[in-house]
């Protein structure tokens, strides 16, 4: 998606190339959804996660015994 705001009229399109029908009156509201969505997405893109492991890698159980060692 690129960096500029997405129109009523895109999201329209969009949602009919996606096989979705949007009534007429929710082309407004779809398009300000997607933007924050994007606006959130390239806000999560920025960070660095850097040596951070997988979530699948994450054992809850494990911490919590290390917690109480």
């Amino acid at each position: 998606m690129p960096d500029t705001d997405l129109t009523p009229p895109e999201a329209a399109r969009w949602a009919a190339r996606a096989g979705l029908r949007l009534p007429a009156d929710r082309h407004a509201a779809v398009a300000a959804t997607a933007d924050h969505i994007h606006c959130v997405v390239s806000i999560l893109r920025e960070l660095d996660f850097g040596e951070t492991a997988p979530a699948a890698a994450y054992r809850a159980e494990q911490e919590a015994h290390d917690a109480t060692v």
